[in-house]
This record gives C-alpha cells, structure tokens and sequence, in this order.
C-alpha cells in the first residue's frame, strides 16, 4: 500500500490583496484638526497675547490719535438710535448701511446708561476695544484652522495686535473696524473643521453683515468662497456652496428692500434715495494713482508707512510667496483665500482714478497678519525640512553625525532669521507706538468743548457750526440738536437746515473752527461766509492743528 504524506503546511505569507483604487483626495490638507476649546496650550497663549494687545490698545486712548469728523459722525447716528430718533442725527440719505452705528448703539449702551453725559467720541473710543479683543482671537483661531503651526498663529496675531497702524486705526470708532470683526468671524465658519453645513450657511450670513456693516468688504466675498470651497467636504459642497451665496444675498437684499419699503429706492422730489446715495459714493472725485508723487493716494500710503512698513510690505510679500508657491505648498493653498484678499484689496487700491480713504487699510490687516505668518511658516519649514524617513540609517532611528550637523545648522540658521526679523521689527513699531501711548493730540478739543461749556451764557438759544466730533459734547451741554449744535456740512447740505437759517451765515452765532471744517469750507459758501465774518474769541493748539471758537459779527442774537 502505497502511503501519502499530507502535503507540507503553507508558510508563505498569503499574497495581498489587490489594492483598491483611491477616492480623490479632499484638497483640504490632511492634517490633525486643532479643536480650540479643547487645547489648553492654545488657550493660554492666546489669553496672554490678548491681554497685552488690549493693554497697548487701550493704553492713552483717548488722547491719540485726533479725534476724526467720521468717528463723530458715526457715534452721534448711533445716539440718534438709542434716542429713538431714527437711523441718524439728521436726514439719513443712504450714505452707508446704517446697521454699523446700529451696532455701535449696542456696543455703547451700557455706559450711556450709566453715565450719558460721557458720551462722546474720545470715552467710548474704549468700546472699541471689544471688537480689538473679538478680531484678535478669532484671527488665531482662523490661522490654526488653516493648519498654521501655533507658534505662527501666536505671531499672526501679534502681528495684528502690536502693529502701529492697528494700535492707531482700530482705536478709532470706524465701521470697518467692525466690519472685520464679522468678516473674519465668516472666514472661521468656513474654514470649520466639523464641515457642517449650517456652519457654511453663517458663513454667508455673517459676511453679509460684515457688508451691511462696511459696504466695501463686498470685495473680499470671493475670497471668502474660495476658503469655503477649499474645506467644505467634497461630498456636500456643492450644498454648502449655494446655501452660503442664498444667504448672503438674502441677507444682503434687505438693504434695498427697506428703501423700497420707505418709498427711497429711487430717486424723486423732497426725498432721499439709495441709488443716489450709491451714485454719489461712485462718482467722488478720485484721489489719484497711489505711486504718483503728490496724489492723495499717494499721501494716504505715504501715511500708512509712517506708522508702520513692516506690516504692509511684509504682507504683500508674505501674499506673493504664497500665491506663487500654491501649486506645491500645502501651508500655501490652506492659505489661498487670505492671499487672494490681500490681493483683491491691493489692486482695487491701485486703481489710478479711484478714491482712497485712509481707513481702507484696515479690512487688509488681519489678513497681511496671517499671509506674513504663514509666510514664515513656510520658510521654517523649509530651513527645519527633516530628512525622509527611508534616507535614515539601517539599524535604529539614530542620525549620522553629519545629520545631526546639518539638522543643527538649520537650526541656528532658523534663530538667525528670527533674531534679525525682531531686531528690524522692535525699534520700528516702538517709534511707531511711541506717539500713540504718550502723545496727547486732543488737548484742544476738549479745551474748546469746556470753553463752549462754560463761556456761552444761554446754550439752548445760541446756534454754533462744528464738527461731528464735538457735536455730542455740544448737545450735551444743553445746545440743541441738529439745529443749535449744527453739523457744518448740514448748514449748506440739507434742507432740513437751511430752511431753519434764512439769513444763511447772520443766523449763526458761534464756529468752532478745526482742520476739518476749515478744509472743506471751499466747497460749503454758508461756512466759508461764516468762517470770513468771524473773529476768534479763543484759539486752542497751535499750527494747521489748532482749533478757534469764532464769533459770528453779525449773527442774530450774540452780539
């Protein structure tokens, strides 16, 4: 009988399975997601850096910078609204959506509550500290969700924090500076690393309240939807998508359809409207091409640069870097959006027959803050690029010595780097700061508001030309409003005005004579007669600065 052996065990491993072709992979990097909630490092480090921001923010506020005629204008719409007076303190004609002061009103409730007589522009200028305080975090919790390293996002935000133009500008009860408070809070939801869909969704609601806030910001939707396409989920995006856009033009149309509704949409006989507040808004005059010497563009950028040059020309080159290495860079496409509206807001400004405010600058900071981070960001990791793991020696993970040179090299280089950036960085933005945390710029305004106070016998019957940044401080001390304490631009603009000053210029008693008045009297024949029948009873500062309460020769009733 013939015996069989039962055949020999198999001890091959078994052969693999054929691979499964991949799905495409979701553009959005693959990298761990940073709850921030959750991460206490992050907590603490961006705590601390706040409470150092709002110290050099707040430090001397309401001394620097010079109190500005918009800040006045807008405090004193937002008072109108908590007065329950209406959208402004005179005519409301479409000039800006009016839900930015809407704000403000909230934001200065409380301390109108408990003392109203304090309400004026250079106390609640610590109002806007809290939005400081809101873009600040939510500009480190934006760098981290675009995957920056935290050290990056603690150097975006201080960036934005301690920049001289920041600590000047976002002083400043200015719109756009609530603006991108919601808009970068916009950027965070789309960049959400939970994907959900109704995080999309505010996302485009909160960007049209950042356009209902400042108009302009409608430049940066484009690139707002460009981050929200880069970290939607591929399998919803198109939803999330079309739900962000619905809803931000559904948000977005309520402006229109409230003019619509008061019958002021268009324009007509004995009444505003909002195509001509838009007509007029697009037809001012142009301030020139921004590199042409002498234009006023040209002046605004020579302004910003006073103040700081680290911030804009380190960010547009941090933009540029990252827009030319996006084919390649992980850290540069996470951060496409934010380059593309440093970029969309560089070439509108470069536009040669535009109108640039000097307020303009301050939509692009957080955003030149993050691009400048993540910007080094990617040169760190380029100089600190670690070897691939299959180029490590056979035996154990211990580099050569070469290796461990070469990795000490890159480290010292990496020191060098930042040594030299904070050596150029510290005495600039210190000679930057300098003026804003000692320098008292507004001592003549509030001499000529306690002068106004003290010196004019019977405030309810005299009738005084001012500046909005004074308005308030007159209407508190017991001038009428809108015709006792007169906005100067009213006295020749609105009829409302004007029909309650028949004899122009001899129904006035008092002009408080400050730069702004005095520049734009050229235009406004009621000021510019004023401004020629008056003799100075007190002047206050010295120079192109100084402020003068003249007295009217011939008015009706001061004599």
């Amino acid at each position: 009988m013939t015996t069989t052996l039962p055949p020999a065990p198999d001890t091959r491993e078994p052969a693999p399975a054929p691979a499964r072709t991949a799905a495409p992979a979701d553009p959005a990097p693959a990298r761990p997601v940073v709850r921030f909630r959750n991460s206490r490092p992050d907590l603490l480090l961006c705590g601390a850096l706040l409470c150092v921001i709002l110290l050099v923010q707040g430090w001397n506020i309401t001394h620097f910078p010079t109190l500005s005629d918009d800040e006045g204008t807008y405090l004193a719409q937002a008072w109108a609204v908590q007065q329950g007076d209406g959208l402004a303190h005179y005519t409301y004609w479409y000039d800006h959506p009016p839900l930015g002061w809407i704000q403000i009103a909230f934001l200065t409730w409380i301390p109108a509550l408990i003392a109203p007589e304090t309400m004026t522009v250079a106390s609640m200028r610590f109002a806007m500290l809290v939005v400081s305080a809101a873009c600040a975090v939510l500009l480190y919790v934006l760098a981290r969700r675009l995957f920056l390293p935290r050290w990056a996002a603690a150097l975006a935000m201080a960036l934005f924090g301690f920049s001289p133009l920041s600590v000047v500008l976002q002083r400043e009860i200015f719109l756009d500076n609530i603006a991108v408070m919601w808009m970068l809070l916009a950027f965070c939801l789309a960049a959400s690393p939970s994907r959900h869909l109704w995080h999309h969704f505010a996302a485009g609601i909160t960007g049209a309240v950042s356009v209902l806030t400042k108009e302009t910001m409608l430049l940066v939707l484009p690139a707002l939807l460009v981050t929200m396409w880069r970290h939607s989920h591929r399998d919803t995006r198109k939803f999330a998508v079309t739900g962000a856009i619905t809803a931000c033009a559904l948000i977005g149309l309520s402006y229109p359809l409230f003019a619509l509704l008061n019958n002021e949409l268009f324009p007509g006989e004995g009444h505003v409207s909002l195509i001509d507040g838009i007509t007029y808004q697009m037809s001012r005059e142009g301030s020139g091409f921004i590199l042409d010497d002498g234009s006023g563009s040209n002046g605004v950028l020579r302004s910003w640069l006073y103040y700081d040059t680290v911030l804009p020309l380190g960010g547009l080159a941090g933009t540029a870097l990252l827009l030319l290495t996006v084919g390649w860079s992980v850290t540069a496409r996470a951060l496409a959006g934010p380059a593309l509206v440093v970029a969309i807001l560089a070439v509108v400004a470069m536009r040669p027959s535009g109108y640039l405010p000097a307020m303009y600058v301050i939509q692009a900071l957080p955003f030149l803050a993050l691009v400048l981070a993540g910007g080094a960001a990617s040169v760190a990791h380029a100089v600190l690029r670690r070897a691939p793991a299959g180029q490590l020696p056979p035996g154990g993970p211990r580099r050569p010595a070469s290796g461990r040179l070469a990795r000490g090299a890159r480290l010292g280089l990496a020191g060098l780097l930042a040594a030299g950036a904070a050596a150029y960085v510290g005495p600039h933005w210190y000679e930057g700061n300098r003026a804003a945390l000692t320098v008292d710029a507004n001592a003549p305004y509030r001499a000529a508001a306690a002068w106004m106070r003290h010196e004019v016998d019977d405030p309810a019957r005299t009738r005084v030309l001012v500046d909005d940044a004074l308005w308030l401080d007159l209407v508190h001390d017991g001038f009428e409003p809108g015709t006792g304490a007169i906005w100067f631009y009213k006295a020749d603009l609105d009829p409302a005005v004007t029909k309650t000053m028949p004899r122009g210029w001899r129904d006035l008693d008092y002009v408080v004579s400050s730069p702004t008045v005095r520049r734009d009297a050229v235009d406004l024949p009621n000021v510019r007669s004023a401004l020629e029948h008056s003799t100075p009873v007190a002047v206050f500062g010295t120079g192109e600065d100084r402020i003068e309460i003249r007295r009217i020769g011939t008015a009706g009733g001061a004599q």
